[in-house]
């Protein structure tokens, strides 16, 4: 089987085959999962196993999910230290999985923030390599202030189907050691 493809023809990858894949190559994938009146909050983890230490963290997404079917919504991601390759596609590819299998959410939303401009057009081409489209800006009108205080600031808010991204993601990852 080709290492980047897909597990099987029209089959996503499962959460589990997403944790080997992490496995396989030293990390270590973790999911941090709360559920409160019917919504679910999230934090994936990947970090490198060190002997003698504690784990050395890679990556982290954070994140919450309502019970609808466009219920996902991602908001911190970050990917940090060295040799960090294939560690932003493991996290991408461990909370799609966990949507499509633990809950009703096919679409997710996020918003890709406007901190300067060179740094904006970059996440905004990231995000749409993993099948996020452009909804709408979020800036500085009197309707954008609910949006800006759950997401934190200005923007492009976009959204993304689960089951498309984590075949992106799937694909994005290195070939297996």
């Amino acid at each position: 089987m080709n290492e980047r493809a897909s597990p099987g023809p029209g089959r996503l990858p499962s959460l589990a085959e997403v944790e080997q894949r992490a496995a396989a190559r030293g990390l270590l994938l973790r999911l941090q999962c709360r559920q409160l009146l019917g919504v679910w909050t999230l934090r994936v983890v990947v970090a490198r196993r060190r002997e003698g230490q504690a784990p050395l963290l890679l990556g982290e997404l954070k994140g919450w999910a309502l019970p609808l079917a466009d219920g996902l919504q991602l908001d911190t991601m970050r990917v940090q230290g060295p040799s960090t390759q294939g560690v932003g596609p493991l996290i991408w590819c461990a909370v799609f999985a966990w949507a499509l299998e633990a809950t009703p959410c096919r679409r997710a939303r996020l918003l890709a923030i406007r901190d300067g401009e060179a740094q904006h057009r970059r996440l905004v081409r990231y995000f749409q390599r993993l099948g996020f489209q452009p909804l709408r800006p979020v800036a500085a009108a009197a309707g954008d202030l609910p949006l800006r205080l759950v997401w934190g600031g200005a923007g492009l808010l976009m959204r993304g189907d689960c089951a498309e991204g984590l075949a992106r993601a799937w694909r994005l990852l290195p070939p297996q050691p």
